[in-house]
């Protein structure tokens, strides 16, 4: 990726470079002036999750924007999927998301849709990191009759809404199903209460008062505990978490077991292999999904395709592959008959209605697929050498492939969003996977000199 653009958007603490309002500035104007012809401005919708930062960044990219002349409609605080529906429905040229997803309220960043929906391609954001980089903007600016305005969409998140039960099937109902929604205290906290209302459930909503500080704080798709206590006490059907933009879902059954991403994947693409409507026989997800997603392919008879890590990877190959379901084992879900990106909340609609349609309970449904046992570790570095470069740690990699044989795999790779490099390793049991995984790491330590800060179960 470039200087500015990792592989979801640019990132990084609010208010240090490259988080700034400066730069952000810089980036509307460069979205605005990529966007221009001659006889039409850009119209570009924004919107934001509930950080803190969220304020700054919105009215430094709604300055950038009339400053090039383009039109900025502003939908406020709005899931990353809803804002990717608001800018296609609205037939604008581009979206752009205020948010870094399910990091700590510190961090905050900038991804942009294209006005189809889909993520913006390679080649237009390296355009616009040129743009940023080299300085010339201020040189492109129109005079002042050609400068924009800026208008705030006060029905955005009515429509999202109205689209996210259009996509639960008519014939069915959610009356008299009691479901505890986990908002992560972010940019879902009013959308899914509402939508999920609407359509009949019985809810019951937590973290989901925000106050710019305590998005995704033990709370979301990243810390189901309060959820899954929640579940147990008030004897619901399911517990719902999304991470601060939406864009993600992770499941609680009735029994307060938590329920994975790849767990999710495949009950919906059973679903729909059931219903004739797999499109190729084919899901697609990323290398870091469990082994026991592989192995449930093909017990019902449809093909697996593994991606490189990131949903912008699986959207990819879903296109260029045919596929109509695909997503991560971290909860992003893409169902492309739907729509163009994860949507934790979409998601969760299509889950329950396996569940209505089955007349069973989630944890029937997710023993559809056997988890491995998996050991994720995040080791903090300062820089990331290809890995294949590492003498030390290939030959760690390799001792370890070499005796899990075919009862397990290893991946290594950096983060595309954060100074980490993740060391997995499936296999056979949890004590065996987790020597494995502290010999790699030790052996990454002593080549890159780094101390382990954060362990992680996948």
């Amino acid at each position: 990726m470039g200087q500015l653009f990792g592989t979801d958007g640019i990132r990084g603490e609010a208010n240090r470079y490259p988080m700034t309002s400066a730069l952000a500035f810089s980036v509307g104007q460069a979205i605005t002036y990529l966007l221009k012809t001659p006889n039409r401005s850009p119209a570009i919708v924004v919107g934001k999750d509930t950080r803190i930062s969220g304020y700054m960044l919105e009215s430094s990219l709604e300055a950038g924007i009339t400053s090039m002349g383009g039109t900025a409609r502003l939908v406020g605080v709005l899931p990353t999927p809803g804002i990717a529906y608001i800018t296609q429905s609205m037939r604008a040229d581009a979206g752009i998301v205020v948010s870094a997803s399910h990091n700590p309220f510190e961090d905050n960043g900038i991804k942009i849709f294209s006005g189809n929906g889909f993520k913006m391609s390679d080649e237009q954001e390296e355009t616009i990191e040129s743009l940023v980089l080299e300085g010339r903007l201020p040189d492109m600016v129109p005079r002042p009759a050609g400068m924009g305005r800026a208008y705030r969409l006060d029905d955005a998140l009515g429509r999202y809404i109205v689209f996210l039960k259009n996509t639960f099937p008519r014939t069915l109902s959610m009356e008299g199903m009691k479901v505890v929604l986990d908002t992560a205290n972010g940019a879902a906290y009013k959308v899914a209460p509402q939508a999920f209302s609407e359509l009949g459930a019985d809810i019951q909503v937590i973290h989901n008062s925000p106050n710019g500080f305590n998005i995704n704080d033990a709370c979301g798709s990243q810390h189901t505990r309060d959820l899954r206590q929640r579940v147990v006490e008030t004897g619901a059907s399911l517990g719902l978490a999304f991470d601060g933009d939406a864009d993600r879902l992770i499941a609680v059954d009735e029994r307060g077991h938590e329920i994975t991403g790849d767990q999710i994947l495949i009950t919906c693409a059973k679903m729909i292999k059931d219903e004739g409507r797999l499109k190729n026989d084919l899901l697609v997800s990323t290398v870091m999904s469990n082994l026991g997603l592989t192995i449930a392919c093909r017990r019902y008879g449809f093909r697996h395709h593994a991606t490189k890590v990131g949903d912008r990877y699986v959207l990819e190959d879903m296109l260029r592959l045919g596929s109509v379901i695909g997503g991560e084992d971290s909860g992003h879900t893409i169902f492309l008959d739907y729509h163009t990106t994860g949507d934790g909340i979409l998601t969760a609609m299509q889950l329950i209605s396996v569940m209505v349609k089955t007349g069973k309970p989630l944890s029937e449904l997710a023993v559809q697929m056997d988890v491995y046992p998996q050991r994720l570790l995040n080791l903090p570095v300062t820089r990331k050498p290809d890995i294949s470069t590492l003498p030390q740690v290939m030959e760690a990699i390799g001792q370890v492939e070499s005796e899990l044989g075919d009862t397990g795999r290893v991946l290594v790779r950096y983060s595309g969003t954060q100074n980490l490099c993740r060391v997995m390793v499936e296999g056979p049991s949890a004590e065996v996977i987790e020597a494995y995984c502290q010999q790699i790491a030790g052996a990454i330590r002593a080549e890159i000199g780094q101390e382990e800060i954060a362990l992680e179960h996948a």
